[in-house]
């Protein structure tokens, strides 16, 4: 045998056993996909089906709370979603054809919520009525190939996979493209480098994503950017807004927004169901056990007609927790250009955001963005200082800890000439938000002084 056949196949051997994250070799081989578990198979595997029947059992406030919605006529605003969600725990067959009702209705084009009915509601779909809404699923499923959002993904995704058995043969096929493609070659290498990001009032949606492929598929996609979903839990909750924001059904925490005016609560309420969803995804994560805490708060049960469906799907109120208070305060991602702080974990905390290349503070319940070419004055936030970069800039410095100093403002990933009283001139290099942090000597009083380096021509 030649050596090269030998190396292509060490090369094959090797290859699971490389980190997927950091592996440099393209993958020689695709997964294929493959749907073998039956209907409900979209979010409701039996174990978490078993424990919300067990909710009702229990007349658990969350289950009485949506069932007073539901059986009350409530307008709820996903009716087919609720529904169908009321009938796999009921068994009442009343609201699940209800939910085969809405549909069927030539106006229901949701496709999310027509693959969770489709899916859902099996037992109670006559032969032309699956027919139907099968074809509703398929063409809305080609309406969306190509698309890029992450919602759209995921509307996708439920209804390819609710589609396995009863729709074009290619299914599977379908799928497997938007896993290698979509996710493996353009969404996790972009999540990796921060040159793709997970919009906030999206992140709803990529859970729901992860939770249909694994629960169907036992496809795990946060390998391929394991680094950043290990981080977002703590991001997330430090991205939240200090104050709490009262609301008539309940109170909400606001996450980051950029908006003018005041928070939308459809975007806060899909951000804790985010969270509850990211939880029940690993429970068992260190880094998801402190979200955990910061959810089981009563007064931030979700109780509206709009999140009190969320609510009952993901919440686990018997998960135990580990309180977010031994997080830090601090967050810093050089791969996106990220940088979040906070004082404290008490409401009336100071608070400050940037990504970007926009800055935002929060203080005594006042929001207020940052304009960088304004120089705003240097930031103290729990003992760390925020320094805004301006033309002749100079920093006069004294040290007793050795703490890091952040500097904002730079060009993104460029080299800067940094040079203090205390050290040899160093070239460091800005992340992908133009931050540069600086690590001070212990004990020590200097200036710090800084250009862009200059380029040497080859």
């Amino acid at each position: 045998m030649s050596r090269l056949p030998c190396l292509a196949l060490l090369l094959f051997t090797a290859l699971p056993l490389l980190p997927q994250e950091n592996n440099p070799v393209e993958k020689l081989l695709e997964e294929d996909i493959s749907v073998s578990t039956e209907h409900p198979r979209l979010l409701l595997p039996p174990r978490r089906l078993r424990l919300l029947q067990r909710e009702r059992e229990r007349d658990s406030s969350r289950f009485r709370q949506m069932e007073t919605l539901i059986v009350g006529k409530a307008a709820m605003p996903e009716p087919g979603f609720a529904w169908a969600l009321y009938y796999q725990v009921s068994g009442a067959k009343e609201f699940g054809k209800q939910a085969v009702d809405w549909a069927l209705n030539p106006q229901s084009k949701d496709l999310r919520q027509l693959a969770l009915v489709f899916d859902w509601c099996q037992p109670l779909l006559s032969e032309a009525q699956s027919k139907v809404l099968a074809g509703k699923l398929v063409r809305g499923a080609a309406a969306l190939e190509g698309g890029p959002a992450i919602p759209q993904v995921r509307d996708r995704v439920l209804a390819l996979i609710a589609l396995v058995g009863h729709g074009p043969k290619n299914t599977e096929e379908q799928l497997k493209v938007v896993v290698n493609e979509w996710w493996r070659k353009q969404m996790a290498p972009g999540l990796r480098t921060g040159s793709k990001e997970v919009p906030r009032q999206d992140s709803y949606a990529m859970f729901e994503m992860l939770h249909a492929l694994r629960d169907s598929t036992n496809v795990e996609l946060r390998q391929d950017a394991a680094k950043y979903f290990k981080e977002l839990p703590a991001y997330h909750i430090l991205s939240y807004y200090p104050a709490i924001f009262p609301a008539a059904e309940n109170e909400y925490r606001i996450p980051f927004y950029t908006a003018d005016g005041e928070p939308d609560l459809k975007t806060a309420a899909l951000s804790r169901a985010g969270d509850l969803a990211m939880v029940a995804y690993d429970t068992n994560a260190q880094e998801t056990q402190f979200v955990q805490s910061w959810l089981i708060h009563d007064r931030f049960t979700m109780r509206g007609v709009f999140g009190i469906t969320y609510e009952f799907l993901w919440a686990n109120p018997y998960q135990p927790g580990l309180s977010y208070y031994h997080l830090p305060l601090f967050q810093h991602h050089s791969a996106s250009g990220t940088l979040v702080l906070r004082s404290s974990w008490d409401d009336d905390a100071s608070w400050f955001h940037f990504s970007g290349m926009q800055a935002q503070m929060f203080e005594g319940g006042v929001r207020k963005d940052l304009k960088l070419g304004s120089a705003p004055k240097p930031i103290e936030i729990a003992g760390t200082m925020i320094y805004f970069y301006h033309d002749n800039f100079r920093l006069d410095l004294e040290s007793e800890a050795g703490e890091t100093i952040y500097l904002l403002g730079l060009k993104p990933n460029t080299a800067y000439d940094v040079e203090s009283d205390d050290r040899e001139l160093e070239e460091k290099k800005t992340d992908a938000g133009g931050i540069l942090p600086w690590k001070l000597t212990p004990k020590s009083k200097f200036g710090l002084r800084l250009r862009q380096s200059p380029v040497i021509p080859r």
